[in-house]
């Protein structure tokens, strides 16, 4: 049992979050190369306009992913807390009925996005020569949504378990296969757009159909039997409880973001693409910070359900010591090789320049970014789930207001579009931090610890 979990309740704290967080850190990278491909290849392969296609779909997008993973999310951590309280029956019926609703919520949500796409995309000022595309695009990503969210259930079970190597295997193969079914399908086959939609749908339905059968072969807590397979009301009102909150905070982020994507869409398809390249280049930057987040959620909600309240606070204390060390790696390697990156994502000298002065705007606000992961991490591990839902409706008002007041009532154009984006950051982690100072010590029922 020990092989396939960990039990972070003893040892080291900053062994186990390291440990755990550099398996993790590779798969989400490994997972990001499904959209590095799509919009290198789309981007080099097929043009600006293309790319810019791509772009537009991406806040509507996230907002169906969103409102699916924040469930799996919500499970994750119900299983740390059981792992972590060794209540390995509440593990299992846990894990099965996560998957429950996971199974019925992407489909729901996968069907709404297929037939009200247009309409959405229409409503955020999609620019005409592009939206053909952009509908036939996300109409493709909308179907793969089930096969997505199984694989992001799948790794939430895993990492709440402790095990965030096994998801890390399944996902390398099937982003080298995306690769080159994105280069055989939209170059080969000229298939365009729709060729990298269709590459991305079949790497992530074979990361998730191998990982479960992969899980359910060597993890004992996926080896079932008839009596955990019954649907458990309680524990199901336990995981939404958790789970809704958190897609609601990534959901209003999402529709945050259609209003910014509203705000880019007006000012022409090179400003799209910038936008859409330096994007792609900040999921990238989001994964450090989103894993070191993960690590401390899982080390968290084990020691919480443990009742080691003073383990809790020391990883919150290290988890802010390693992110500045992130920080610091990443704003200097933003500065000094901004342009070059972004060059990878395109050829036209316009799309390079605009994106290369937002990434080093952006990258000047990274600490605040990684504030927000380390005591989401934190709050999220001790089952805090009004904090989901307060950070997101404060990215909201933010995302609402102070990119339309830049852009427009200041007059800074679209180099506003990337200092917004900053500064929402630095509301967010300051609403963050305030919330873990007066919430923290009340959870836990204990002072703050001095060790």
């Amino acid at each position: 049992m020990k092989k396939h979990t960990t039990d972070m309740t003893t040892g080291n704290p900053v062994k186990h979050i390291l440990l755990f967080a550099l398996p993790a850190l590779i798969g989400n990278i490994f997972q990001q190369i499904y959209n590095l491909a799509d919009t290198i290849i789309v981007g080099r392969f097929v043009g600006a306009d293309a790319l810019a296609a791509v772009g537009a779909t991406a806040s509507v997008t996230f907002l169906f992913f969103a409102l699916c993973n924040g469930i799996g999310g919500g499970g994750g951590i119900i299983v740390s807390q059981f792992y972590g309280a060794h209540d390995d029956d509440n593990v299992k019926k846990s894990i099965v009925n996560t998957g429950i609703i996971m199974l019925i919520v992407p489909l729901f949500f996968g069907t709404i996005g297929f037939i009200s796409c247009e309409a959405l995309l229409k409503l955020l000022g999609t620019p005409e020569a592009i939206l053909a595309d952009s509908v036939s695009y996300m109409r493709y990503m909308c179907v793969g949504l089930l096969f997505v969210s199984a694989y992001n259930y799948l790794t939430s079970m895993l990492r709440a378990l402790g095990d965030s190597k096994s998801p890390l295997y399944f996902l390398i193969i099937a982003a080298v296969i995306n690769v080159f079914l994105d280069i055989f399908l939209v170059y080969f086959c000229k298939m365009g757009i729709n060729g990298a939609a269709i590459a991305t749908i079949i790497s992530q339905s074979i990361a998730a159909i191998s990982c479960g059968l992969y899980a359910r072969k060597v993890n004992p807590y996926f080896k079932l039997n008839k009596n955990d397979l019954v649907f458990r009301s309680d524990l199901a009102i336990k995981i939404i409880r958790l789970g809704v909150p958190m897609s609601l905070q990534f959901a209003l982020i999402a529709i945050s973001s259609m209003a910014v994507q509203r705000i880019v869409n007006s000012y022409g398809t090179v400003v799209v693409a910038a936008f859409t390249a330096t994007n792609r280049i900040e999921q990238l930057i989001h994964q450090p910070y989103a894993t070191l987040g993960a690590a401390i959620a899982t080390y968290c909600g084990q020691n919480y359900g443990a009742g080691k309240y003073d383990r809790v606070y020391t990883g919150y204390r290290k988890g802010l010591m390693i992110m500045a060390v992130l920080t610091a790696v990443m704003v200097v390697s933003i500065q000094v090789f901004g342009g070059t990156i972004t060059s990878m994502f395109v050829s036209d000298n316009d799309v390079i320049a605009l994106g290369s002065m937002g990434l080093k705007i952006t990258s000047l606000f990274y600490i605040s970014l990684g504030l927000i992961y380390v005591v989401r991490g934190v709050l999220t591990g001790i089952g805090d789930a009004f904090f989901a839902l307060f950070n997101g409706i404060v990215e909201v008002i933010g995302r609402f207001t102070i990119p339309l007041f830049i852009t427009q009532y200041m007059g800074m154009g679209e180099k506003g579009i990337w200092i917004s984006a900053g500064i929402v950051w630095v509301l967010s982690g300051v609403t963050a931090w305030l919330r873990f100072a007066t919430h923290f010590g009340e959870a836990t029922k204990v002072a703050e610890p001095t060790q």
